[in-house]
């Protein structure tokens, strides 16, 4: 048997490398001794346990092999699907920043991330679309406040024109149209006024400068400054406030939201009506109302008064119409300082809550 198979090895296979190396590790070599010679007889036998040893090794290394073939395969089948599924999330990531474009269908299992991505591009759409309709009214505010600009100025120059050239004029008509023309002077200021606030608001970032408020001194000063504005109609402002109120914030910009709001009040209030000014303490927060008597206002459009170049009434004459900034500054600043602003309106008062911490 042991001759056979070497005259297989010599015979089956021309690679003479892995025909020895055959030989070498599954062939052994016995010697005997013959007629008191040793080694003068060799017998050779082939080494099952060293094949049996082989099989196991070279099935243990074929096995670890193709486990490791197998896992490469599948993190490469993994690692391009994951490429995939980041190319569509991707993909439907842009197209929510694109106006009228669907989102692309996602692998199963991302359906509730493929409805978040839906509810995110309905909220980019809607706050675009309120960009878009801001846009809008500032540019037609900034047509109407710049055609409003022509009346007040034409005024001013006609009444100005006459004065010079009628220097004998009677002295009662001059007082009258200097008068004339030093009104429409300062309304023309207001509309200039008006300007400046409207290329500011977007531009400058609201800055507090925290301080102790004496808030009661405050409203108060603020009733006297305004007596120019409520006589002429025989409008009265009555401050109701507790002495020493005293409250943080910054004085400046919130004298700025209390006048807002009662030139507000001044605007839509009735000739001869008082406007009611008060402020309380309710537990860790200050409470200021503004109640005046006057036509009330909508209940679709008490949220949107507050809305940046919203005007109540857009048809209102030269004389009293506004930026429609007021309001929304106002808010702004009572946000900023971790409170409220908001509005009832009834039948006969309409009243403006401003809630601030102390």
């Amino acid at each position: 048997m042991s001759i056979g198979v070497l005259f297989l090895l010599d015979k089956g296979i021309t690679n003479r490398f892995f025909a020895d190396w055959i030989y070498n590790n599954f062939i052994l070599e016995i010697e005997h001794t013959y007629q008191g010679i040793p080694g003068a007889l060799v017998e050779t036998q082939f080494n099952w346990h060293a094949m049996k040893k082989f099989i196991c090794i070279a099935f243990v290394v074929g096995a670890a092999a193709i486990a490791l073939l197998s896992c490469l395969v599948y993190y490469g089948s993994a690692k391009k699907k994951s490429r995939q599924i980041m190319n569509q999330i991707s993909n439907a990531m842009r197209q929510v920043l694109l106006p009228d474009q669907n989102l692309p269908a996602l692998p199963k299992g991302y359906e509730e991330f493929k409805l978040q991505l839906m509810q995110l591009k309905e909220m980019e759409q809607h706050s675009r679309q309120l960009a878009q309709a801001e846009m809008q009214r500032k540019n037609d505010l900034i047509t109407y406040l710049a055609h409003d600009l022509k009346t007040p100025l034409a005024s001013v120059i006609g009444y100005l024109c006459l004065l010079n050239e009628a220097p004998d004029m009677p002295e009662a008509q001059k007082e009258k149209y200097t008068g004339i023309a030093l009104q429409k002077a300062y309304r023309l200021e207001e509309l200039i006024n008006e300007f400046f606030d409207i290329t500011r608001f977007n531009l400058q970032s609201l800055v507090l400068n925290q301080s102790k408020i004496d808030l009661s001194l405050m409203l108060r000063q603020m009733a006297d400054e305004f007596y120019p504005m409520l006589i002429p109609k025989g409008r009265k402002a009555a401050v109701h406030a507790p002495e020493s109120l005293i409250l943080t914030g910054d004085a400046d910009k919130l004298a700025r939201v209390f006048n807002n709001v009662l030139k507000n009040a001044i605007a839509y209030s009735y000739e001869n009506s008082v406007i009611d000014i008060s402020a309380e303490r309710q537990d860790k927060t200050v409470v200021i109302t503004f109640s005046d008597r006057g036509d009330p206002i909508p209940p679709q459009k008490l949220d949107t008064i507050f809305e940046k170049f919203y005007r109540l009434d857009s048809a209102r004459s030269a004389d009293t119409g506004g930026a429609g900034l007021g309001l929304a500054i106002a808010k702004e600043i009572v946000t900023a300082h971790g409170g409220t602003i908001s509005a009832e309106s009834g039948p006969e008062h309409t009243v403006f809550t401003v809630k601030l911490p102390l």
